[in-house]
């Protein structure tokens, strides 16, 4: 493998019935970022059936070059003929760099891809940089630059970890959805268009779709809420989130929780905020009971204004706070939820 051969910033524009999902809008803000660093151009790849029109919204929002895989095999997602696409994008145009969200989809695909093309894999990465590695130099061994710098939890989140792929090519991540942000869009901006066919030839590893049935939740997704109201531990029991609901349905926002909540079995995964969980960055964040570990205070620390509630007067969230208040949790949420519905009653 001559890895100067290897040129560009390539991610793969995750779409679901023709609708960009929100992490391809992600990778292409985070590619055209480490594209500046490296002196090169992002790349989008859009693989699907009918799609070459949302190419367009791929270029607003910083694609300099978007790869169309058009073809019927596509239309829905299949394992095996859409790593067939990406492996074949990635053998024709030689990227240095090649990003996949990592969603149900991404999760699937990006090892099956990597493993194809014979390259490493750093999964579920919530922080990307270009630099040099060894990061700190080592007596004897070269120091190479301009290098992908992958950083991801490791062991359950209890440590993180930075990885490179020096020797191989491209440089292949996942990317969690919700740690990178989109791009500025940029409205009437144009992409150069490349549509781009392998062939698809199907055969005994072509799974065939007999229906598709798509589940409802009536779990609200956190990472599209505007107003979280977050809690930990501390909150004492299932039934005392009872009043942090109070609260979140008097400011029209969502409950969301930290690790040890899930752990505790007192509310589903999916509104778990933090390193194993989603990364949140609503306009209000509200961690009542919650410590602030170095692993939930990653998932949250991007929000606009952060309002922390502990006993604890030493607790590190408080370090990240806008504003804190120290007490007991019990006392202060509902006094703050009817205080605010006395505020909203006389308006």
């Amino acid at each position: 493998m001559n890895i100067q051969d290897y040129k560009g910033v390539f991610v793969f524009a995750q779409q679901v019935d023709n609708e960009l999902s929100g992490i391809a809008l992600e990778l292409v803000g985070k590619g055209k970022d480490l594209a500046k660093d490296l002196d090169t151009e992002v790349t989008a790849v859009l693989v699907g059936s009918d799609v070459k029109a949302l190419a367009d919204t791929l270029a607003e929002y910083g694609a300099d070059k978007v790869i169309v895989v058009d073809d019927p095999e596509l239309k829905e997602y299949r394992t095996e003929p859409y790593a067939h696409a990406i492996a074949s994008v990635i053998n024709e145009f030689k990227p240095e760099i090649f990003l996949i969200g990592a969603t149900a989809i991404g999760r699937d695909l990006g090892p099956r891809v990597s493993a194809r093309i014979h390259t490493g894999l750093t999964a579920d990465c919530t922080q990307l940089e270009i630099g040099d590695f060894p990061i700190n130099p080592v007596p004897g061994k070269e120091q190479l630059h301009n290098q992908l710098l992958m950083t991801r939890p490791a062991f359950g989140g209890n440590t993180i970890a930075t990885i490179a792929c020096p020797a191989f090519r491209p440089q292949m991540a996942t990317v969690r959805p919700g740690v990178m942000q989109k791009a500025e869009r940029e409205a009437g901006k144009k992409a150069v268009v490349v549509e781009y066919n392998p062939g698809f030839t199907p055969d005994e590893k072509y799974v065939e779709i007999l229906k598709v049935v798509k589940a409802v939740s009536d779990v609200a997704d956190i990472m599209d809420a505007k107003i979280l109201v977050s809690g930990g531990r501390g909150v004492g029991s299932p039934e005392n989130f009872k009043i942090l609901e109070d609260l979140a349905e008097v400011l029209g926002g969502t409950v969301s929780c930290s690790r040890a909540v899930v752990d505790a079995g007192w509310k589903p995964k999916d509104l778990q905020v933090g390193q194993t969980g989603k990364t949140v960055r609503p306009n209000v964040y509200f961690a009542i009971g919650i410590s602030g570990a170095i692993q939930h205070v990653a998932g949250m620390e991007e929000s606009d204004i952060i309002i922390a509630i502990n006993k604890d007067e030493t607790a590190p969230i408080f370090d990240v706070a806008d504003y804190g208040i120290v007490g007991d949790l019990n006392k202060i949420v509902p006094a703050l939820t009817e205080k605010l519905k006395a505020e909203l009653a006389n308006k």
